[in-house]
């Protein structure tokens, strides 16, 4: 894990956005399957199931990333991230199986989403601006798959695990 040091350019904070962002995808992809096993939603389980086969590609891409960069893929400490994956471990301990616990995971699963879809589009603005213009395609497909990711979760939301669990 890369040790966090001070950013004095924007390409340094680039790399640590990076880093941030790769940290967090592992995170993630050790995060799912707990989650997928928590909920007794079916078409839940089969997202966060779905999902974690395209998180396993989001860090195969930033590996690209930092392959392209002439940079040594590996993560830093991110704070955030860890924080949402702690707090669902609390919900889903805190409460019993059944429709209010899947609507809490799905809820945990959009707050992960949304912080991607922020670090992705961060990534994107500055890769423009430093001009790694060969970086910018797999870090908007990935931002695409996150956008994606959260409207399923969204659409399950409203049409099915909310009036169930009301």
């Amino acid at each position: 894990m890369a040790v966090v040091k001070k950013i004095h350019s924007l390409e340094e904070l680039f790399l640590h956005a990076l880093q941030d962002v790769y940290f967090a995808e592992n995170a993630i992809v050790k995060a799912l399957p707990k989650m997928a096993g928590w909920t007794k939603n079916s078409e839940l389980k089969s997202g966060f199931e779905t999902h974690l086969e395209e998180t396993k590609g989001h860090v195969e891409r930033l590996k690209l990333v930092f392959q392209k960069l002439g940079q040594e893929a590996e993560g830093t400490k991110c704070p955030a991230i860890e924080g949402i994956i702690e707090e669902t471990k609390e919900l889903a301990g805190d409460i019993p199986d059944g429709p209010v616990k899947d609507a809490a995971l799905a809820a945990a699963a959009q707050a992960v989403e949304h912080y991607e879809i922020s670090r992705y589009g961060t990534l994107i603005a500055l890769a423009r601006q430093l001009g790694h213009d060969d970086v910018i395609k797999p870090l908007q497909d990935t931002l695409a798959e996150e956008k994606a990711t959260d409207a399923k979760l969204a659409k399950l939301s409203a049409s099915s695990l909310l009036s169930e669990a009301a």
